[in-house]
């Protein structure tokens, strides 16, 4: 009978040869972050697996067209296991995990006996902050998995299917759709909202007055996109104006109820929709880990991606409190995420090594969004900015390139094919989807 190994307090088998077991790393959500710190171990002498409560990753940046009829949610997922397909040292646990103890270099989940680590990246994401708004999180419609996308897609059909039956019912809010946040999220969200109305469902609905539809979008801020230059800024202002929609500046959500939004000013918008793009939270299981936060509860590391007192724990993506060198806090983008789970892919393999951590440094590539058909803006480092059509074409390649799999790519490069041609959109469907818990959300924000 084989003699039994003790790691770090739970039973293991040795090696079949005989030789202590090869180091455990357990990569915790499938989002950009896991994903690449997977792909970046993919030729060490380490055996990895990869925890998430969903089998698939979401690409996240278009959630907002599956919301808007533009795409279907299998273009913009991917199963874990067929990511992982052909990387012969990682394995895949469907499972959520509940707590870590991080003395004892274990991981719990909801089924199942704790699971060992040497070491562990985690890459949870973030869900939906509401900020303390009385009835946003009860009546209002986040965004941040395909089942939060299909549910948004189906009430706003219903709300034109009852609107057509009911035509007076317009005037209680049933076609007011209330957006929150002027960032890349609200912003995409508004101008794909306006084509689906006027390009799309006015043909779906010859004898409704689609005229009668509101896209109104609250920001807090005195500007949209406030992480652009003003130039550009300028820009999608001009662009969402041209396009109908209704901006609300210097003005907050402070309540919201079924058939309505209250404004900070004290006027109140019959809505039967809110959309929420307001902002993130880390995910729970931060709260779970007695560790030290940031006010959005991500988790502070040091300059190399390490919990103070664990350099065999890496914390990255949206989770990561992680500062620059003005001790800023990174933004919960695609890339920052994509680069911080190399990094401590990379950490591990120095450590493996004998040599030190270095601090993580960010490649900041640029940012970029879309408003509609022909605009877009996009700004570079360096000061280069765009914005219009270029900047559109532009928005569609890096998008389709950034999908992970040549199907998805395809499908969603066919979809928006056709819907150039024909202004037309696909996947109109009404489904009933179940609401999600608040846990774990693979989620590594935007691009």
């Amino acid at each position: 009978m084989k003699e039994v190994l003790r790691i770090h307090g739970v039973d293991a088998a040795p090696a079949a040869d005989g030789m202590a077991p090869r180091p455990r790393v357990i990569v915790i959500g499938v989002g950009f972050a896991g994903l690449k710190a997977v792909r970046e171990l993919r030729r060490e002498p380490v055996d990895i697996l990869l925890i998430d409560r969903n089998n698939f990753h979401t690409f996240q940046p278009l959630l907002y067209q599956v919301a808007t009829s533009g795409l279907q949610p299998g273009d913009i997922v991917q199963p874990a296991r067929h990511i992982l397909r052909g990387q012969g040292n990682v394995d895949f646990r469907l499972a959520t995990v509940e707590g870590i103890d991080f003395n004892e270099r274990l991981v719990f989940v909801d089924e199942g006996a704790p699971i060992p680590y040497d070491y562990l990246i985690l890459g949870t994401g973030v869900t939906t902050a509401y900020f303390g708004v009385e009835g946003a999180k009860q009546y209002g419609f986040p965004l941040k998995s395909t089942a939060d996308a299909i549910r948004l897609r189906s009430h706003i059909l219903r709300c034109f299917e009852e609107a057509n039956e009911y035509t007076d019912r317009v005037e209680e809010g049933l076609l007011t759709f209330v957006i929150v946040g002027g960032g890349a999220t609200g912003v995409e969200m508004a101008g794909a909202l306006h084509e689906l109305f006027s390009k799309v469902l006015r043909k779906d609905f010859p004898g409704l007055d689609v005229d009668r539809a509101r896209i109104v979008l609250v920001e807090m801020g005195d500007h949209l996109m406030s992480a652009y230059k003003g130039r550009l800024r300028t820009y999608t202002l001009d662009q969402l104006r041209k396009r109908g929609v209704e901006l609300l500046l210097e003005e907050a959500v402070v309540r919201v109820e079924s058939d309505g939004v209250r404004l900070k000013s004290g006027e109140n918008i019959p809505a039967k929709t809110l959309i929420w793009a307001a902002g993130v939270r880390a995910t729970s299981l931060a709260d779970k880990l007695e560790v030290e936060q940031t006010s959005s509860g991500r988790i502070v590391v040091n300059d190399s991606l390490q919990l103070q007192g664990h350099p065999e724990v890496f914390v990255t993506g949206d989770l990561a409190g992680a500062t620059d060198e003005q001790g800023q806090l990174y933004p919960q983008v695609a890339q920052v995420a994509i680069q911080q789970g190399k990094h401590a892919a990379k950490t591990i393999i120095r450590q493996r090594s004998g040599l030190d951590a270095e601090p993580f440094t960010y490649n900041d590539l640029g940012m970029m969004a879309t408003i509609g058909r022909h605009a877009a803006i996009l700004e570079r480092p360096s000061g280069f900015s765009l914005t219009g059509w270029l900047a559109w074409l532009g928005w569609l390649f890096i998008h389709i390139i950034a999908l992970i799999g040549f199907r998805n790519r395809l499908s969603v490069l066919l979809n928006w094919a056709y819907n150039y041609v024909t202004w037309d959109r696909g996947p109109r469907l009404i489904l009933e989807v179940g609401a999600e818990d608040g846990g774990q959300q693979t989620a590594d924000g935007g691009l």
